[in-house]
């Protein structure tokens, strides 16, 4: 309806003589029901532009519609110059037929149709487990991917790593000191290094499998690296695993080394001279896309910034063919990534393909008191700590439900809540309430008899139902803005209308040709939390 709605305003735009394609068209729903199914602002965004009062234009356009009236009811004028549209009756009844016959298909779209997108997310090396600060990265990234999946994409997760480095080597010291310390022998643990109890259980399972034969082993050598790498990562994929994530591919940053990426990107800035040396450093000339200095890409070390390798790897992104390649990124990248969009763009690439979120960070809060976290200190709070505490379908609910631009609490007394001040519980709760009444229901009437759907004629049935015919638009709409938080605040509003229809409208002992109607609405509902709960990899249990 929403996408009908969007073509009929702009053929009557077009009638008018005015441009339909620079006019910002929006239909929501008005705040208060009786104003109508949705509306639209449009005569009052175009009044400065016509110079025209908003009340003339949306006479104007009202007059220049042209619309099917077994689809729309009625179109009224309202306050300054809002348009209010009525759906048909039948046609609301119709979709309710579709929405039974849609099922789980029910909300998804082609808005996205053969496309090829990458999320890039989580991303993390592995240095140690995945923690609460990886934790948001993880689900925004994969709720994401899900949406888009639903709006027509094809789709790839991938994690990206670095495997090498100064921190890969001193966690491989970490490693072998506390191995030497489990062999009572002398090792100076580094500075700086690992010291989580993870630490140590790797170290443990190299002593209980090689005893003291690694003993004489250089710090340097790469066996405890490796064993270090091999456990953590293991670790990282069943913390995915359990927060229902699964990746379709990771890329080893050691990769753009080994095939040339690094040294051709530096060649090929270096031929439009936006790279230079000096005091035996490689720089960026980052002063030509607007920055106040230029940036170091290689250090005189010989070491590369992590700048380089990004910048190949967002090429390898797109040359690998994707349509849109969207990064994950927290908020300490907003003054980095844009460094490597302007150097794909020098070097040609069309960096309107590169689609960077960037979320803000999260205070875990246990006891009233924010709890810190570092994975060098060992003092952090991990994924799988928190998922303990409190199920991996809080854990994700919590992560998604505020708008990833700003900083989130999370707390652990609110999360660990069985009621309905369980934001994730007042919808799973609203889910199983459907399934115990379609229980009881199929127990006392014919259930598969075709209901006479034009018996909904209760305020509270016809908001429920209007309300469901929202969700391929909510879907679309956080697929587009990337913001999973926006399905979420939907189905706050289907729970919502189902509670009060519930209140309203009973089943039991009512007339068998009523409630059999009913139950068609209850259905919907219930397919709607279901689709909307599986999209933000939440489950919907049918008992609670």
């Amino acid at each position: 309806m929403t996408t009908y709605l969007e073509q009929i305003l702009a053929d009557a735009l077009k009638r008018l003589g005015v441009d339909a394609e620079s006019a910002n068209i929006q239909i929501e729903k008005p705040r208060i029901p009786e104003h109508g199914d949705v509306a639209t602002n449009l005569a009052l965004t175009l009044a400065k532009t016509l110079k025209k009062s908003p009340r003339a234009i949306a006479d104007d356009l009202v007059n220049a519609l042209e619309y099917d009236d077994t689809k729309i009811r009625s179109v009224e004028i309202a306050g300054p110059g809002f348009i209010n549209f009525r759906f048909a009756n039948n046609w609301i009844f119709d979709q309710l037929s579709d929405v039974l016959k849609q099922g789980h298909d029910f909300g998804r779209s082609d808005t996205n149709s053969g496309k090829k997108m990458q999320v890039e997310f989580v991303s993390a090396n592995p240095t140690g487990p995945l923690t609460v600060g990886h934790g948001r990265n993880a689900v925004l990234g994969d709720s994401i991917a899900r949406l888009l999946e639903w709006t027509g994409a094809q789709v790839d997760r991938e994690y990206y790593f670095n495997n090498a480095g100064r921190q890969m080597r001193v966690l491989g010291e970490s490693v072998r000191a506390r191995y030497m310390e489990i062999l009572d022998r002398e090792a100076s643990f580094p500075e700086d290094g690992y010291q989580g109890e993870y630490i140590r259980d790797i170290a443990r399972k190299l002593a209980d499998e090689y005893g003291d034969e690694l003993a004489d082993k250089p710090e340097t050598d790469p066996v405890f690296k490796q064993a270090a790498e091999d456990a953590i990562f293991d670790d990282i994929k069943n913390t995915l695993e359990r927060m229902n994530i699964t990746m379709d591919q990771f890329f080893n940053e050691h990769n753009l080394y080994e095939d040339g990426s690094i040294d051709r990107v530096v060649s090929q800035l270096r031929e439009k001279g936006l790279a230079y040396d000096r005091d035996g450093a490689v720089w960026f000339k980052t002063t030509e896309f607007g920055k106040d200095k230029d940036t170091v890409l290689i250090k005189s070390t010989g070491e590369p910034t992590y700048r380089l390798p990004d910048i190949a790897y967002h090429i390898s992104k797109l040359d690998r063919g994707y349509d849109i390649c969207i990064d994950i990124f927290g908020a300490d990248h907003i003054a980095t990534y844009p460094d490597v969009i302007s150097a794909a763009k020098a070097l040609g690439y069309d960096t309107s393909r590169i689609d960077v979120q960037v979320y803000q960070f999260v205070t875990i809060v246990k006891e009233g008191k924010p709890f810190k976290m570092s994975t060098r200190k060992a003092n952090f709070v991990t994924l799988d700590e928190l998922m303990d505490e409190v199920g991996s379908d809080v854990t994700r609910f919590f992560f998604l439900m505020r708008t990833p631009g700003t900083h989130l609490e999370f707390d652990i007394a609110e999360a660990k809540e069985a009621g309905e001040k369980n934001p994730v519980f007042y919808l799973q709760y609203a889910h199983a309430r459907i399934h115990s009444i379609l229980r009881k229901a199929e127990e006392t009437y014919e259930t598969d008899t075709e209901p006479n759907l034009g018996l909904l004629t209760h305020s509270s049935e016809s908001a429920l139902l209007k309300e469901v015919f929202q969700f391929p638009d909510a879907v679309a709409a956080a697929a587009k803005h990337r913001e999973p938080h926006r399905l979420i605040n939907y189905l706050n509003e289907v729970a919502a209308h189902f509670h009060k229809f519930y209140h309203d409208c009973r089943i039991m002992g009512e007339e068998p040709e009523l409630a059999l109607a009913r139950i068609a609405l209850l259905k919907a509902a219930g397919i709607t939390l279901a689709n909307g709960l599986e999209i933000l990899g939440i489950e919907a249990p049918e008992r609670m």
